[in-house]
């Protein structure tokens, strides 16, 4: 389940997820919220948490994941991901040589300098 998190800058799309993630997540919450604010904004930024509630993806939300990176590429700013999951952290930080624009990544307890981060 993606749910949106308030309270930031109206060019930050700022997510927490928790449960299974799936592709309908993606599709009701998450791709409709960076379509618009790439309209409204043209670059974005984005913070990703995956909560401690957080238990997984599914396979299509694998994809879609991938789609939007690759469809939105040239409209992030900046992103920040939230995790404990050690394996994502470590895949975001290998990748991120390659990744044209800053990317952090943080643990549950370090939200709030996510957010600080994401935002200036």
């Amino acid at each position: 389940m993606i749910e949106i998190i308030q309270g930031l800058p109206e060019n930050v799309v700022a997510v927490t997820v928790s449960g299974v993630l799936t592709g309908e997540d993606y599709d009701r919450v998450l791709v409709p919220t960076i379509e618009d604010k790439v309209q409204k904004y043209g670059k974005i930024r984005i913070l990703y948490q995956l909560s401690k509630k957080f238990e997984g993806f599914t396979d299509s939300a694998m994809l879609e994941d991938t789609k939007v990176g690759i469809r939105n590429f040239t409209d992030f700013e900046k992103i920040a991901v939230v995790s404990d999951v050690d394996w994502i952290i470590n895949a975001v930080k290998l990748f991120k040589f390659v990744i044209p624009f800053p990317i952090k990544t943080y643990r549950n307890e370090e939200l709030a300098e996510a957010k600080t981060w994401i935002s200036e």
